[in-house]
């Protein structure tokens, strides 16, 4: 990934927060993929900002031509403004932080997501039904990820609109953005300071609650996803520091989000559902929205959330239950029952890198203790009870209505039986292609018959090129025979429980 350049490293980094494509072999080593890509030539990034801003001299008082930051889609160096030419708006910011997209990155990134784009249909020939649903939504919203955030004046809308969403709540730093000094392919936003968020020591010697900063973090993803519908979708360690006063300070909005009101609503539910500890509410949810396919053993799912939710609360997790419901996993599903619509992928990051982040502050940080408290100061599980009193009362009256009905029918139903009368319909289904493969078997046995009986007798009639062809015409549908008995196969993927995985990491080292 790094050898192959820019996009590739992207496309790691979002592979990283996959369980639903790549078992955890690979997600862990994916996991460490930074943007390990030298800066561009100063000359050539200054070509960029004086193209689209003018001479550097008269647009800034002073500029650090050392990168403080290097990504793989752009760079960012530190500046001062001139006095006169800080606007009212931008609330007399002088120090500022002066993003640069990388010279010529547009042409490269489209020549790989073509590349990309036609490699697709050979990986989905070696995976099963539901991890091609993933890896093609995984494509389609990565191509359009990737070419948002390399468009800085949709980076400089998203970031005003999360700074306004959080305006007056002073747990959260966001910088202005300097429009004078903006534009698609440059943007200056005020410089604001923190330490890293993963400093752990840094943070306990400048006296910060560790605690208070992993439950505000938590709290802000929640109400910028449940409550706003828009949401900083990159919260790595390196765009997320805490200030003196302990603020949480939101560094490159480049990756950002919208979601619609369905996904909200369903997510809602979900958060409820894992507050109140409800296993069945919890499938529901990942039902409705696609991401649990109807098909999986919900008895088996029901197992890894019920773990997946004492994880969460930083419980510890007996090992041999973990092997024992894998091992259910292993032996019950072929697909796995995890999918990803497209709409959900930057939420999933987000959860994923979150979590970390919180737990890396805070190892007995309680998530469901969080979200629960959330959820009911903002009045969700009220109105999720009133709801659900409504839909109770609504369906007690339609069940005193249908008992009303039912002596009628059941009236006429005797009636017909007794005058003979009474016809039964039954339907057969086959979910599982049963009857598909068995006609397959016959068709392709029927057909591999002939050609050995051909084979044999235009052998003996010493006829050997249209014996050879015949031969050709058995291998090609022997395999096709032997595709119809094998069974399915995919990469396995296991569940994966956070802390869990973080214990037995230190235990082995």
């Amino acid at each position: 990934m790094l050898t192959l350049g820019p996009t590739f490293i992207k496309l790691g980094q979002l592979l990283s927060t996959r369980p639903d494509v790549l078992p955890p072999a690979y997600i862990d080593v994916l996991a460490a993929l930074q943007d390990e890509v030298p800066p561009a030539e100063w000359d050539e990034a200054r070509a960029i900002i004086e193209a689209d801003l003018g001479p550097i001299d008269e647009q800034f008082e002073s500029f650090d031509t050392d990168a403080i930051s290097g990504a793989s889609l752009g760079q960012v160096y530190r500046a001062q403004l001139h006095p006169e030419s800080i606007d009212d708006r931008e609330n007399g910011v002088h120090e500022v932080a002066v993003k640069v997209r990388r010279p010529e990155i547009e042409s490269l990134v489209e020549a790989d997501l073509r590349v990309i784009r036609w490699s697709l249909p050979l990986l989905l020939f070696f995976v099963d039904e539901s991890r091609a649903f993933s890896l093609e939504n995984l494509a389609d919203e990565f191509a359009k990820t990737i070419r948002e955030e390399m468009d800085y004046e949709r980076e400089a809308e998203m970031l005003e609109t999360i700074r306004s969403n959080f305006a007056g709540d002073d747990r959260y730093r966001t910088p202005t953005v300097v429009e004078s000094h903006s534009g698609a392919r440059i943007l200056t936003m005020e410089y604001i300071a923190g330490t890293k968020i993963n400093d752990v020591e840094e943070l306990e010697e400048r006296g910060i609650d560790r605690s208070e900063v992993a439950e505000n973090l938590q709290w802000a993803y929640m109400q910028m996803i449940m409550d706003d519908g828009v949401f900083h979708a990159d919260p790595h360690p390196g765009n997320l520091a805490v200030t003196g006063e302990g603020r949480i300070v939101f560094y490159d909005f480049g990756m950002s989000g919208r979601v619609d009101d369905f996904v909200q609503e369903k997510i809602i539910d979900f958060y409820i559902a894992v507050a109140n500890q409800d296993i069945d509410g919890i499938l529901d949810a990942l039902i409705e929205v696609g991401t649990l396919s109807p098909d999986a053993d919900r008895g088996v799912m029901a197992e890894v959330m019920e773990i997946a939710i004492q994880d969460a609360r930083g419980e510890d997790i007996e090992q041999y239950r973990i092997n024992q419901i894998v091992s259910q996993i292993e032996d019950s599903i072929y697909v796995f029952p995890f999918r990803l619509p497209k709409n959900l992928a930057l939420v999933l990051r987000v959860a994923t890198v979150v979590e970390g982040v919180c737990v890396t502050l805070d190892e007995n940080f309680d998530f469901i203790e969080t979200a629960t408290a959330y959820l009911t100061e903002q009045g969700y599980r009220e109105e999720t009870a009133r709801q659900y009193a409504a839909e109770t009362a609504q369906q007690l009256r339609r069940t005193g209505e249908s008992l009303t009905r039912i002596t009628p029918k059941a009236e006429r139903t005797l009636d017909r039986l007794d005058r003979d009368d009474l016809y039964v319909r039954i339907g057969v289904e086959d979910p599982d292609g049963v009857f598909d493969k068995l006609a397959k078997r016959l068709v392709y046995g029927m057909l591999l018959t002939m050609s050995l009986f051909s084979m044999g007798v235009l052998h003996a009639l010493n006829a050997p090129w249209a014996a050879i062809v015949a031969a050709i015409f058995s291998f090609f549908v022997g395999i096709q025979l032997y595709r119809t008995f094998r069974e399915p196969r995919s990469i396995r993927a296991r569940p994966q429980f956070t802390r869990q995985s973080m214990r037995k990491r230190k235990r082995e080292e």
